[in-house]
């Protein structure tokens, strides 16, 4: 039988994870898109904001913790940001992506 941790450890970054922009600029900036939405194994990125992931956790509920520091476009120097990846409910095979106030930055599927 199949427990929640088992299916944490089913989030498997070793290939990326991206909205549409998001996996066209997996190997650097292709096009700019507001939306941009991408996870890596070292990384989570967005339009504004660029996230080296330090630490992840398999919670109990089947999502993973991303602990990051992150550099936001304009700003100087990096600060701490937790994220969550959990499985869509409506496609096992997309994650939803949150921060750690609970919003929703958009939903990403393996990058082809």
């Amino acid at each position: 039988m199949a427990t929640a941790p088992a299916l944490a450890a089913g989030i498997d970054l070793a290939k990326p994870y991206g909205n549409k922009s998001g996996c066209i600029n997996r190997n650097g900036q292709q096009v700019y898109a507001e939306d941009m939405l991408l996870v890596t194994k070292t990384d989570l990125v967005t339009a504004a904001s660029a996230c080296t992931i330090k630490e992840t956790k398999a919670n109990s509920d089947g999502s993973l913790l991303l602990k990051t520091e992150c550099e936001a476009e304009g700003e100087e120097g990096k600060a701490p940001a937790d994220f969550i990846l959990k499985p869509s409910p409506k496609n096992k095979k997309k994650l939803i992506v949150t921060d750690d106030s609970g919003f929703v930055m958009g939903e990403v599927s393996q990058c082809k």
